[in-house]
């Protein structure tokens, strides 16, 4: 009997040791290195642990309540109207209204809305359009979108950021970005204290600082991600979220929707994806991932040059800029399609990353949630397309994406994941439905 009470307590004393371990710690600090922008729109991670949405995202990619606490629409989806969550502050304790949402979103968005106006009426905020918003509230919970304090209550314009977020920005100094907790946060107290986000760091020194325990997360970049789990690196790799997409334009010669249709026939996804990418991702000729619509296969992905002549035919091609959004692999996929599109007869130099006038731009653009028309009305604007998709079945979408791409004017190539690795301190560590790591919900295993 001793003996079985005895070991009955060494095995309590196990499991609550064991519970011990995993229970989330409240304190210490996170560190963060990334190679790009903290501010950056659809990926810069402070935005998200600084601002909030009226809406958010949950980890299946369904829309629910954030800085509102419900919404409906009338009129055909032409008006909607957003309730506030009430007693929510900024950082600076200015009280969140609905003439401040209405002001931030005015100011985050000068051109190309989904919506027409914006007002403040009483606890609500009222968006109108001459056309429906349908995907209003899942477009909400877009990165562009999240709500800043643009005036305090004095009237007097912010200096720095000031959202509502987990996080509130408390310095910048020699390349690190400084955050604290916020105490008085509406979801409660994020776990760690701070957050600190090293930027501009080239990936393979951020891998060696988590490798010495210098920095806790880190990034992968897809065509590294097969390197990382050789290196046995604690990775966490989302579905194919990000879709990697040529921008043609249709000035010039190019206005030409043959020109269009030829450039698209003559590049190599395959190229890109086995050689480049590591086969991580998936080819894809379609702007929705398979996993989001269960159609995808039904746009052609493969290459055709004999047709990319057809098209041409003696029609002037060029020559044409081709540039980046981004350096690394970008500018070696830009190099692989002006590769291709030469074979095809076309003369196409490849420019500097970021040109703001090229012919043809290699663009990523974040797919995030889990309503088919939503996701495509995002990456159509994402793109330079701001019509509304209305989809009400799979039919409906599915032509709503084929007319869309029998314009030419965006040429998908390959969806690819998202993935980040973490050190031995981190725990509870997620991604988000738009594959960017959850920081808020985080914690720190030496934390006390």
């Amino acid at each position: 009997m001793l003996r079985r009470f005895a070991i009955s307590c060494l095995l309590a004393t196990v499991a609550m040791a064991s519970m011990a371990r995993t229970r989330p710690h409240y304190g210490g600090t996170l560190r963060v290195e990334i190679e790009g922008d903290p501010w950056v729109r659809q990926d810069g991670l402070a935005r998200r642990l600084v601002y909030d949405g009226l809406t958010q995202l949950d980890a299946t990619g369904a829309v629910r309540p954030a800085l509102a606490l419900t919404w409906e629409s009338d009129n055909n989806s032409h008006r909607w109207q957003f309730r506030l969550r009430p007693g929510v502050h900024f950082h600076d304790g200015t009280s969140l209204t609905s003439t401040g949402v209405a002001a931030s979103l005015t100011a985050s968005c000068t051109a190309d809305c989904p919506w027409t106006a914006v007002r403040a009426v009483g606890p609500l905020v009222v968006l109108t359009s001459d056309s429906p918003m349908p995907n209003l509230p899942a477009l909400l919970a877009g990165d562009q979108f999240l709500i800043a304090l643009t005036a305090t209550a004095e009237g007097k314009t912010p200096t720095g950021a000031i959202g509502t977020g987990p996080f509130q920005v408390t310095g910048f100094n020699n390349g690190v970005l400084m955050l604290t907790a916020n105490e008085n946060y509406w979801q409660g107290r994020p776990f760690a204290d701070a957050i600190e986000i090293r930027v501009h760091r080239p990936v393979r020194e951020q891998w060696l600082d988590l490798s010495t325990g210098r920095t806790d997360v880190v990034e992968i970049p897809a065509e590294l991600l097969r390197q990382a789990q050789q290196e046995r690196l604690t990775v966490l790799t989302s579905p194919p979220l990000t879709l990697l997409a040529l921008q043609v334009t249709d000035a010039g010669s190019l206005a030409n929707v043959k020109l269009r249709g030829a450039i698209a026939a003559a590049v190599d996804r395959s190229a890109l994806y086995n050689v480049i990418f590591q086969k991580q991702g998936a080819v894809t000729a379609s702007l929705l991932p398979q996993q989001l619509t269960g159609y995808s296969f039904l746009f052609s992905t493969d290459r055709d040059l004999n047709k990319a002549h057809e098209l041409r035919g003696g029609l002037t091609a060029g020559p044409f800029s081709l540039s980046t959004d981004g350096a690394g692999a970008m500018q070696l996929v830009a190099q692989r399609i002006a590769l291709n599109l030469r074979e095809a007869e076309f003369n196409v130099q490849v420019g500097n990353a970021g040109s703001q006038h090229a012919d043809l731009v290699l663009r990523k653009v974040q797919i995030t949630g889990a309503d088919p028309a939503a996701a495509l009305e995002q990456v159509l604007r994402g793109t330079g397309d701001d019509a509304p998709v209305i989809a009400e079945s799979p039919a409906t979408l599915y032509k709503a994406e084929r007319t869309a791409l029998d314009e030419k004017k965006v040429i998908p190539l390959l969806v690819l994941p998202r993935a980040y690795a973490s050190g031995p301190r981190v725990r509870d560590l997620r991604l988000r439905a738009d594959g960017a790591p959850d920081l808020a919900d985080a914690s720190l295993e030496d934390a006390r």
